[in-house]
């Protein structure tokens, strides 16, 4: 299934400018994306972590058993050799969800400066989630990136400048990618074995460019446009379903803000926060959607 968007200006900086398109299939009725320039965090946005954090923290380690020392091998990414100052990507029990309610979060165009927040509230709840990180933005928060790898999130590939790949010759996606690549190994050491597609565009062209899984989403919060932090949360606790892929954007922070309230309604309807590869049990196929609900028992 190919999927084609209309262009749109160039990512700068973090932040999108113009309108996205929907984009409409047989499977995904929306897929899109967007974004206006980054405004000033307010202090709720570094707020300390929501009453009853710690308890639902402690309850997802108990059921999922102590963290292992810091090493390589987590899941959808690959360890390689680097420097001390590179992040260490921590292991844990592997999240079996044939037989648990997993949900997979993922966070599109960063890092950014709202993303540190992002993954404290994330450590709350010994959630786990996956980064699809813009390469230009990589380059500008090293050291957040670090810090997103070093707690065992995943990183995914969203490009260099996100650009519309389907306007773009088969060399130069290759380039938006490979670059991007080399950004995150050069700060992190680890290469990203996922790639999500600016606007979700793709062709057949762009398919044979990328050869990873290209993981696409089942539940748009439509943070882009919803700049209400009650909004977006709505948005993604009405629609989620066990085996889910959520798509929001860690460059709002209005998004940042909606996040403990999703984790804490999802934590008490008993789901647990899995990275993308992690919901397919480290194996997602070639185009990713959400998984089939599990066999619970």
């Amino acid at each position: 299934m190919d999927i084609g968007a209309r262009p749109h200006p160039p990512f700068l900086g973090g932040a999108r400018r113009g309108t996205a398109r929907t984009v409409a299939t047989a499977v995904l009725v929306a897929l899109t994306c967007g974004a206006s320039t980054l405004a000033a965090p307010s202090p709720a946005a570094h707020a300390a972590p929501p009453p009853g954090a710690a308890a639902n923290a402690a309850a997802n380690r108990a059921a999922s058993g102590a963290w292992g020392a810091a090493a390589a091998g987590a899941p959808g990414v690959v360890a390689m050799s680097a420097p001390g100052d590179r992040a260490k990507v921590p292991t844990r029990p592997r999240v079996d969800c044939r037989h648990v309610k997993c949900v997979a979060l993922t966070f599109d165009d960063g890092p950014g400066p709202y993303t540190d927040t992002l993954l404290a509230y994330l450590a709350a709840y010994h959630a786990h989630a996956t980064f699809f990180v813009v390469g230009s933005n990589v380059v500008t928060y090293p050291r957040v990136l670090r810090r997103t790898v070093a707690a065992g999130h995943e990183i995914g590939n969203h490009t260099w400048s996100h650009p519309d790949l389907t306007r773009l010759s088969p060399a130069r996606v290759r380039s938006q990618l490979g670059r991007t690549d080399q950004a995150i190994r050069a700060v992190t050491g680890v290469v990203p074995r996922l790639v999500r597609p600016p606007y979700g565009a793709f062709n057949a062209t762009v398919r044979r460019q990328t050869g990873r899984p290209m993981v696409l989403w089942s539940v748009d919060t439509l943070d882009w446009r919803y700049r209400n932090s009650a909004t977006v949360a709505r948005r993604a606790l009405r629609a989620v379903r066990p085996g889910s892929v959520i798509l929001f954007h860690d460059i709002h922070p209005t998004t940042v803000r909606a996040i403990p309230r999703v984790l804490r309604k999802l934590a008490g309807r008993g789901y647990r926060f899995v990275t993308v590869s992690e919901l397919f049990g480290g194996r997602p196929p070639r185009l990713v959607f959400n998984a089939a609900p599990p066999e619970l028992h």
